[in-house]
């Protein structure tokens, strides 16, 4: 298990032993209204911790709109304009992404530790393989591994220089197996929570592809202490992706669903039937085993372990539990009899 130095974000703790969920809102900044309302969602949806852009003066005002409305820690996303972080320190975020080494002099990283510093909020250190500076390109000759973990121990480097030590580090890439190793290493390198993340993942295919091979790999050798799962769409999926993700792990409690991918012996709609389930137990927070299965064969032999399931027939199905105990039942009733038994558990 990784030795992690805690830093707590708002009224989150990241010290490994829970790992939070991220998202961004991708309302225009200079919508309050839109942001607030995405921001709700988010929270509905089950987000722990919610980033924001700002990028100019005006989007400031986002952060107290934004805390007003929902009770989970905000993250102010900054790029080059120091003023603007001291800005979003001052209006009560509960935490500041910058590269310290983007926004000028040493004087000027100095008042962004001292700020956040004195108002108890954490900076994240956000490297990324598309924006790594060019000496470390000359030197590497391409974004290694290598190169990212440099550049994120050399901007904290910066913060540690004045005294600054709550620092969450992340080092993201479009390609994954490069944000695998980048993590692994600063793992080695550093002590501080790991934001993980694949970066430009792309859209919901293969995003959550991406982000689950990437994450889920990571996650599984104990590291990361808090993910986003980037999506070019509606951010709320980005949240139902990341508690997927940490479900499949054990990293949170959920409905797991089994089901068989069907063959020519199945004779009812497992395809549909499977689906309907998965989204009646999508929210369920219940630590079960569900099995969705298309004949006596796959079905309770395959699924012995599930707590509840169903195995087709023709035109019928079974309903079996982990007890032993089997009962038949008609195919139009499969759904609401098995919901039903997922109730008494």
């Amino acid at each position: 298990m990784r030795n992690v130095r805690p830093v707590k974000v708002g009224d989150c703790v990241l010290d490994g032993e829970h790992i939070y969920i991220q998202s961004m809102l991708n309302a225009r900044s200079d919508d309050i209204e839109g942001s607030v309302k995405q921001a709700v969602e988010l929270e509905k949806a089950g987000c722990e911790i919610i980033r924001a852009a700002i990028p100019n003066k005006e989007a400031v005002k986002l952060i107290p709109a934004i805390k007003e409305a929902v009770s989970i820690p905000l993250v102010a996303d900054i790029h080059f304009d120091y003023k603007l972080a001291l800005e979003a320190a001052a209006a009560g975020v509960d935490k500041i992404r910058i590269n310290p080494g983007n926004i000028g002099s040493m004087d000027r990283v100095k008042a962004v530790a001292d700020a956040c510093r004195s108002r108890n909020i954490p900076i994240r250190i956000g490297v990324n393989s598309g924006s790594l500076e060019k000496e470390l390109l000359a030197k590497y000759g391409s974004p290694t591994p290598e190169a990212l973990v440099e550049s994120a121990m050399g901007h904290a480097a910066l913060l540690e220089r004045f005294d600054f030590n709550d620092i969450v580090i992340s080092i993201k890439s479009s390609d994954v197996n490069r944000m695998i190793a980048s993590y692994r290493l600063a793992a080695e390198k550093c002590s501080y929570p790991l934001h993980l993340g694949v970066t430009e993942a792309g859209t919901e295919r293969m995003g959550l592809i991406k982000s689950a091979v990437g994450i889920g790999s990571l996650l599984c050798d104990g590291i990361g202490e808090t993910i986003r799962v980037s999506l070019t769409d509606d951010p709320v999926k980005e949240i139902e992706a990341a508690k997927d993700i940490l479900k499949c792990i054990g990293k949170r409690q959920g409905v797991k669903i089994v089901s068989c991918p069907t063959c020519g012996r199945t004779r009812i709609d497992l395809i549909g039937t499977a689906k309907k389930v998965e989204e009646a137990l999508k929210d369920s927070e219940k630590s079960i085993t569900v099995a969705v299965m298309g004949c006596i064969v796959n079905g309770p032999g395959e699924a012995r372990e599930a707590d509840v399931g169903i195995a087709g027939g023709d035109g019928c199905a079974v309903i079996f539990k982990k007890d032993g105990t089997q009962r038949k039942i008609k195919e139009e009733d499969i759904v609401r009899e098995l919901l039903a038994e997922v109730d008494k558990l």
